[in-house]
């Protein structure tokens, strides 16, 4: 299997497929450092088994003693915080999303996303690539992403625009994409018509990239 080549399962059937595949050797996650390690084990190998990189975001139950230091938020947008770049191979990082903050339509230039809820709650929009110029974009499914649960998406799957949708709660999700990219494309709801955006770290490893400006239109993962 290449890298991140993804077999599309039902969440609740991964658990069930990964077992019958690996038996009781199992890996155990007990702490954010144990996660970074299994992960950082897994992408050593140019064949990665995307159902063990899900198996392993999922048996992590978040704990803010583990990664309080990486959450940095900015009051008028949500935030993209590196946490370990996986030797060039795919990047780990939190989002940190204030209240009522989103993200634009967007698509994940050819990366494949992971996505797990760390704290609070975020609602995942979904739709389908336009076929055509001009037309609005149509929506084809979306969810709530509530603590712990994971979350998949890639190019052949459609785009997605992710929102905190309460007034009085932050968010905190977990991302892992492989490869990472520097750029993706964004999308006007209304219109279709599509951007390019510059995707930044607003921290990397716990530290404040000071002299970093978010772009106008940011991608969230």
């Amino acid at each position: 299997m290449s890298v991140c080549q993804y077999i599309e399962n039902a969440e609740e059937d991964l658990d069930i497929t990964f077992y019958k595949k690996v038996g009781n050797d199992l890996p155990v996650i007990n702490s954010l450092d144990d996660l970074i390690e299994q992960l950082r084990i897994i992408f050593e190998s140019d064949s990665v088994d995307v159902d063990l990189v899900h198996y392993v975001l999922k048996s992590y139950k978040s704990n803010p003693a583990d990664w309080k230091r990486f959450a940095k938020f900015d009051r008028y947008r949500y935030t993209r915080n590196l946490v370990d770049h996986g030797n060039g191979k795919y990047n780990l990082m939190l989002l940190c999303w204030g209240e009522g903050h989103g993200s634009a339509i967007h698509d994940h230039s050819d990366s494949h996303c992971f996505m797990k809820m760390l704290q609070g709650s975020l609602s995942e929009i979904r739709f389908a690539w336009p076929d055509k110029e001009d037309v609005t974009l149509k929506e084809i499914g979306r969810k709530p992403l509530n603590i712990n649960q994971v979350c998949y998406i890639n190019d052949s799957i459609g785009l997605h625009r992710v929102e905190n949708l309460s007034n009085v709660d932050t968010a905190i999700s977990l991302h892992l994409y492989c490869p990472p990219y520097k750029q993706c494309s964004v999308f006007n709801q209304n219109t279709g018509q599509k951007s390019t955006s510059t995707v930044t770290f607003y921290s990397m490893f716990g530290k404040r990239i000071k002299e970093n400006k978010q772009v106008e239109e940011p991608e969230d993962n």
